[in-house]
């Protein structure tokens, strides 16, 4: 494989990152910046890292991310979904173990929206008989 990029998608609540991997040294770039930059928090690093190390594909690979939206934990779990996914383009064979591992599921938990007449979503206004 001759300078071929993989590419993929991986989303957790509205984080959404896009994933480009090609073989490479193991460089990691998040929104044009240093991936130790970026994700300061040692377990996010470790979060993100998971795919790669379940696969024994550490150092093996170049990616270059651009995550947008949500916090900084939900844009960790989207860079793995997309690192994951793009694990599984690369190699078929990676597939069995990803989804053993729960990495290709899409996390799909999100904030319950505002109902219309009441505070928020789960909230009510106090009940009152009289």
């Amino acid at each position: 494989m001759t300078d071929k990029r993989i590419y993929a998608t991986g989303k957790r609540k509205t984080a959404i990152a896009r994933v480009w991997m090609k073989e490479g040294s193991g460089a990691f770039t998040v929104n044009s910046r240093n991936f130790d930059d970026y994700f300061t928090r040692d377990v996010l690093k470790k979060i993100i890292q998971q795919p790669l190390e379940i696969t024994n594909q550490m150092g093996k690979f170049d990616f270059y991310v651009n995550v947008d939206g949500g916090g900084i934990a939900g844009q960790a779990d989207a860079v793995k979904h997309g690192i994951s996914k793009a694990l599984c383009e690369f190699d078929a064979e990676l597939r069995p173990i990803l989804k053993k591992a729960g990495f290709l599921t899409r996390d799909s938990r999100m904030k319950e929206r505002k109902k219309y007449g009441q505070p928020g979503a789960r909230k009510r206004f106090q009940f009152s008989k009289r």
